[in-house]
């Protein structure tokens, strides 16, 4: 039957006598809508299964809480997304609490998400495995990539709390095994940034430059005492767990107690049952290395000294099938005692040879037979004498006769050329020297038989 108010289609919307609803608009009816649900689910609490979930660029979080029956939305704002205690995924069952809101945008109801916790240990481990398997399939668990711990570390670095148990236990063990140079970077180990924190000092160890002020650490020990698997959760981070998988100095991860398994333990060199095992691991006992060294050195010795006897020993066996001296020197003792008697022999003869020699030169030597050999060579040597003064030049000059030497260097001239070229001569007499100056004739022509004639000055 037909609606009296609503009978008659109309073009123009006009009041209807009778009807009382007022006319609203869209957005006056979302944003009415929007506060009733708000004051009534103002605060709520919703178990679910996370699907779709995305963290945008803002910091802002998207997803979805499902179970099977409905679904509905939810979003977590920057600032509550940075405490949340885990890295929401999808397929995990958690319990959100929040406030019920609507997004007129989309007239949609959501949930806005305040705090998340995981709903019960079954979802903690599932979140667990779920996370395992994907860093494991990405190789940072991997045995091949595990590197060998040094043998006696000179700087071990620990990334642990700074005033717990656990660092006094490590130093403690450290000095009665081996004392070493520890370097302790403090962090939280659980509770709301303690895995950014433990990340961050891993990588902070790993950054040192070797040969700076700060000692570069050969081996790093994340460290935590015992406790539940949510106070050990940091160390199940996947930043945790990265940073300790790409560190290039050897890491030891002792976390919790020998049953507590973190993945951590799985990125690590070497997991280590407790902290105090950890610090066993890392160094040696100093006694022991002592007493081992001193063991060597003592093998060292003895070897030496049974070498030294073996050859002393093998010496002895040979020396006995070596002749005796007598045998080895008798034939050179005889053979010199031979040279020695023909060496006498010849030294005597050799002696009378130059006795007869000298005997026969002696008679030589008589006084009047060196007097006739002295008289010859003194007659001789007058002939000779007299020989020299006759072709001494100087000889002639007594006669009337004059040497002509030129003046500089008074070389004696012997042709008028000669003393043409010389210009300035000196005329040697007898009884001293004249200078003189060389002119030519004033005739070109004359006698060639005839000498030119010096004018003298």
């Amino acid at each position: 039957m037909p609606d009296p108010l609503f009978d008659d289609a109309r073009l123009v919307a006009e009041p209807v006598p009778g009807d009382n609803a007022l006319t609203v608009s869209v957005g006056e009816l979302a944003f009415k809508l929007k506060r009733m649900v708000e004051g009534e689910f103002g605060h709520v609490r919703l178990r679910g299964e996370i699907s779709g979930w995305k963290r945008v660029a803002s910091g802002h979080c998207y997803m979805s809480l499902k179970d099977d029956q409905a679904v509905i939305d939810g979003v977590i704002w920057k600032g509550n997304a940075a405490s949340l205690a885990f890295v929401p995924q999808d397929g995990i069952e958690v319990i959100a609490t929040g406030k019920l809101t609507t997004y007129p945008g989309r007239s949609k109801y959501q949930i806005v998400i305040e705090r998340m916790e995981l709903a019960g240990a079954g979802a903690l481990m599932a979140l667990l495995e779920k996370l395992k398997a994907k860093l494991a399939g990405e190789g940072l668990f991997d045995a091949a990539s595990k590197k060998r711990l040094p043998f006696m570390p000179q700087v071990i670095g620990v990334v642990t709390s700074g005033t717990g148990a656990v660092i006094r236990d490590i130093l403690h063990r450290l000095e009665d095994r081996c004392p070493t140079h520890v370097i302790v970077w403090p962090v939280k180990v659980q509770g709301d940034g303690s895995a950014n924190e433990i990340a961050a000092a891993v990588r902070g160890f790993d950054a040192i430059v070797a040969g700076g002020p700060v000692p570069r650490p050969d081996l790093v020990i994340v460290a935590r005492g015992g406790g539940s698997v949510e106070d050990l959760w940091s160390f199940n981070e996947e930043v945790v767990v990265r940073a300790v998988a790409g560190c290039s100095i050897p890491i030891i991860s002792a976390v919790g107690h020998e049953t507590d398994t973190t993945l951590c333990d799985y990125a690590a060199d070497l997991r280590a049952p407790t902290p105090t095992a950890a610090a066993e691991i890392a160094v040696p006992v100093l006694a022991d290395l002592r007493l081992t060294i001193a063991g060597f050195g003592n093998r060292t010795e003895r070897c030496a000294r049974r070498y030294v006897e073996r050859g002393r020993e093998h010496l002895t066996a040979i020396a006995r099938h070596l002749p005796k001296r007598d045998q080895l020197l008798g034939p050179q003792r005889q053979r010199a005692d031979d040279l020695g008697q023909r060496l006498d022999r010849g030294l005597e003869r050799r002696l009378t040879l130059a006795r007869g020699s000298l005997d026969r030169s002696a008679g030589a030597l008589r006084p009047a037979t060196l007097e006739r050999k002295l008289e010859a060579k003194r007659e001789q040597l007058k002939a000779t004498w007299r020989l020299v003064q006759s072709l001494n030049p100087d000889n002639i000059l007594d006669r009337g006769y004059a040497r002509i030497t030129a003046r500089p260097g008074g070389e004696t001239l012997a042709s008028a050329k000669s003393v043409r070229s010389a210009g300035a001569i000196t005329l040697l007499f007898r009884d001293g020297e004249v200078d003189a100056r060389v002119e030519r004739a004033p005739s070109k022509t004359y006698d060639k038989s005839v000498a030119e004639q010096p004018s003298l000055l």
